[in-house]
């Protein structure tokens, strides 16, 4: 049987809105996430905190929840922590995309059975929303952090294009425009709904 894993990665927040808290926000936003990932069956749940974000971690994970340690908030020690974990399978995930729904990120694993890496993409103001290998990660596959790396910046490393292929996008939280496409008719990102005041 093959072992996944979905980390949450503790990603920097560099906006809120008016009169939000900024950490608040940022811990909201990962609450939600981590809260989804943690009703996944296929897969395990774990969160990734890189320098000065442990505290956050601690605050947000379940009880029982895997927290890696990383160097930087990044892909490849990410995807290494999870392989050092026995993990056959990881997806990494940025933490900014609270009402991301569950069918997204198993369309971001399923591709694993035949490609080495599945990305997809963070919507209109780039980025990926998340990566998944199949572990251990292939040696060509470059360090990235989730803002700006992008489909086409994974592939000018792999051997042939189609080793990373891409699947459904879906939007991260990072300014102003994004907070119009929340649907509140969308199950879960309580937390993020209770700052805004929903």
């Amino acid at each position: 049987m093959v072992r996944r894993v979905v980390v949450t990665l503790l990603v920097p927040v560099r906006w809120s809105p008016p009169g939000v808290n900024l950490r608040e926000w940022r811990a909201a936003l990962a609450e939600d996430v981590v809260d989804l990932l943690a009703r996944l069956s296929a897969a395990d749940a774990a969160i990734a905190a890189g320098p000065g974000d442990r505290e956050l971690a601690d605050e947000i994970a379940w009880p029982g929840m895997k927290i890696y340690d990383v160097a930087s908030p990044t892909i490849l020690p990410v995807l290494a922590a999870a392989a050092a974990d026995g993990y056959d399978q990881a997806a990494v995930i940025a933490a900014d995309a609270p009402d991301v729904p569950g069918m997204t990120l198993g369309k971001l694993l399923q591709p694993l059975d035949s490609r080495p890496v599945a990305v997809a993409p963070g919507g209109p103001d780039g980025g990926l929303l998340g990566v998944a290998t199949n572990l251990p990660a292939p040696e060509w596959l470059v360090d990235h952090d989730l803002d700006t790396a992008t489909p086409q910046l994974l592939r000018r490393t792999a051997p042939a294009p189609g080793e990373v292929t891409s699947t459904a996008q879906w939007r991260r939280l990072r300014g102003p425009a994004a907070l119009a496409t929340l649907d509140p008719a969308l199950e879960g990102w309580e937390n993020t709904r209770a700052l805004l005041g929903g």
